[in-house]
């Protein structure tokens, strides 16, 4: 027999939600999930003149919490009469808060990292409107906090607002907004950055200089494979494969193989050491790499200097070296119709190992 239970249905409650239950919402009236042993469903139920309609929304977690809720209130609202009706329509517009929770768990996932992006930059610079309809939010407003946000970094001030403009058009899928608020700001220009590591002898020093053993092997390892400052402080041991290693997540939301050379597991071998499940181990309150030591260049920086040593040193040609950096090719064939997999890849890989074994940066 099923448990009956009032709570607020969140993703978070949805994703813990016990078998064989039925969850009222809290707030809206009639809304509920019943779970069996495998699937869990969203419902919403009206009782008229002692009859019992239900309909059904949608299984969790293909339609997120806040599209159900959003469709629930919907539903009520045309059951309703009068003032009632009123206050339900009223409730019909997601707030940013429950918008950007059904952005997040939207099928077509990003990187943890992008979504914890998204997320801080919201409740760290927005949190005024997490309470606030969609609709209410003014472009006043988003004008306001773009310039509010750039003595901060004006690139940090066009990432915050497009990823609220990335909320609210999503949100504009089922729900019935306006344009955009954001159409009335004025971007600032973003120069992409020309830096690279112009003196290697320099990095090399530096680098070999950290007294922390994992942020000098950290530091080599972003450098010999161009990966992504998240996806190399993150990288576990079970990702990593004799010829090449794997991710099966990454910013542009889909899996990458890398091919691995000798160099990059003479790089890897003393963190073994650790018996860390990360390659490169945290402290005691990190389960994996935080923050590494500063040095002069970046992580992209690192990033960069592979696809220009790539280029220079290894002579690839830029498609090739995108392919290897898994930037996702701008062409439709490029994009869809050529697969390309680590063994494949594997003979570029080999030409820019080679070259950074001739500058002795070891």
């Amino acid at each position: 027999m099923s448990k009956r239970t009032t709570v607020k249905l969140t993703e978070t409650s949805c994703k813990g939600a016990p078998a064989n239950a039925k969850l009222w919402d809290s707030e809206v009236k009639g809304f509920a999930l019943f779970t069996g042993k495998t699937t869990k469903t969203f419902y919403f139920q009206k009782d008229v003149h002692g009859k019992t309609t239900r309909v059904k929304i949608g299984n969790f977690p293909e339609v997120s919490a806040g599209i159900a809720r959003g469709e629930a209130i919907q539903l009520a609202a045309e059951h309703a009469t009068g003032v009632a009706a009123k206050k339900l329509r009223a409730k019909r517009i997601p707030t940013l808060e429950d918008a950007t929770t059904a952005y997040l768990a939207r099928p077509k996932l990003r990187s943890e990292h992008n979504k914890d992006s998204v997320q801080r930059q919201v409740h760290n610079h927005l949190k005024d409107w997490l309470k606030k309809p969609l609709d209410e939010i003014t472009k006043d407003m988003c004008v306001k906090a773009h310039a509010r946000i750039a003595p901060n970094g004006q690139r940090a001030a066009n990432h915050v607002l497009k990823s609220f403009r990335s909320i609210y058009n999503h949100a504009r899928r089922v729900h019935d907004l306006p344009e955009c608020p954001t159409m009335a700001i004025e971007w600032f220009p973003e120069l992409p950055s020309q830096q690279i590591i112009d003196d290697l002898d320099d990095w090399r020093d530096a680098v070999s200089a950290l007294e922390n053993p994992v942020h000098t092997a950290y530091y080599r390892f972003l450098l010999f494979t161009g990966l992504r400052f998240d996806e190399a402080r993150s990288l576990r041991w079970d990702q990593v494969h004799d010829d090449h290693l794997h991710l099966p997540m990454t910013k542009n939301g889909r899996a990458f193989d890398l091919p691995l050379f000798d160099l990059h597991h003479e790089v890897l071998k003393p963190m073994r050491q650790f018996h860390s499940e990360y390659v490169f181990p945290g402290t005691r309150h990190a389960v994996h790499l935080k923050s590494p030591a500063r040095i002069a260049w970046s992580a992209h920086t690192h990033r960069r200097t592979f696809a220009t040593i790539a280029t220079t040193e290894a002579e690839l040609l830029e498609e090739t070296v995108g392919r290897l950096l898994n930037h996702t090719p701008a062409s439709v064939t490029g994009a869809h119709y050529i697969v390309v997999d680590h063994q494949k890849l594997r003979k570029p890989m080999g030409q820019v190992v080679e070259a950074f074994k001739r500058m002795d940066l070891i």
